[in-house]
């Protein structure tokens, strides 16, 4: 785990939040993990004040759960739901595309390609963390180009929850020796609403969320088989 060091005042709750944040999402603490305030107060050499702030914080964004005893935990990875949630994530990610590729304006344009081009770069350093931030950084750049700010939130929330099994499923692919970490998917999102192809950005974005259905359930299979107790049989075959 990251080493604690001096902190400006006022930037110690910060910092904490920022560092627990990169190990949780990183999977460096395990969903279930106890978070004990004292011994974050000693590793951070902190107050348990800032400690408790950046506890809050993370717990607003449903990466730690703060129980009726004071105790904190890292928030569980509920699989179960992941049926829901990649059917959840499908309806989102097509209409935001769709909507993309009707407003869409030059500027946003750009944006999606310089997200892109961070998300490539990510994956060529084969850093897992940049990766699912700058993967969701390139659809929310999409969903922006949709000027559909409720849907866009929405959106925003389901990619924000599933940054650690994205975490996972890049862990997988990494591994694979037949999948690659990187391929022409965004690109060919952006030159479908580029030219205003409604209907093939649907698409698109469509195969986008089938690709990433089958790559984790076909994780869920080599890694969790014999000790994780899930049913596959709950998954459609596509969404």
């Amino acid at each position: 785990m990251s080493e604690p060091k001096k902190q400006s005042k006022g930037g110690g709750s910060r910092y904490v939040y920022s560092v627990i944040k990169k190990e949780i999402l990183s999977l460096e603490l395990e969903p279930g993990a106890p978070l004990d305030e004292t011994g974050l107060s000693q590793r951070f050499s902190m107050s348990r004040s800032p400690i408790r702030e950046a506890l809050v914080r993370l717990s607003a964004e449903g990466l730690v759960v703060m129980l009726s005893n004071r105790s904190t935990l890292v928030a569980p990875i509920n699989m179960t739901e992941f049926p829901r949630y990649v059917e959840a994530l499908d309806f989102l990610q097509r209409i935001n595309t769709r909507l993309a590729a009707q407003n869409r304006t030059g500027p946003d344009l750009r944006k999606m390609e310089a997200a892109a081009k961070a998300f490539e770069k990510a994956c060529e350093d084969r850093d897992h963390l940049a990766m699912s931030g700058t993967n969701s950084e390139f659809h929310m750049s999409i969903a922006d180009a949709g000027k559909n700010p409720y849907l866009a939130d929405a959106y925003r929330s389901l990619l924000d929850d599933g940054r650690r099994i994205l975490h996972m499923h890049f862990d997988y692919i990494d591994s694979s020796e037949t999948d690659v970490l990187l391929g022409s998917e965004h690109q060919e999102m952006i030159e479908a609403i580029r030219n205003r192809e409604v209907k093939l950005a649907d698409q698109l974005a469509h195969e986008h969320t089938r690709q990433f259905h089958s790559r984790f359930v076909a994780f869920l299979s080599a890694k969790y088989s014999e000790d994780f107790d899930y049913d596959l049989s709950m998954l459609p075959e596509s969404v």
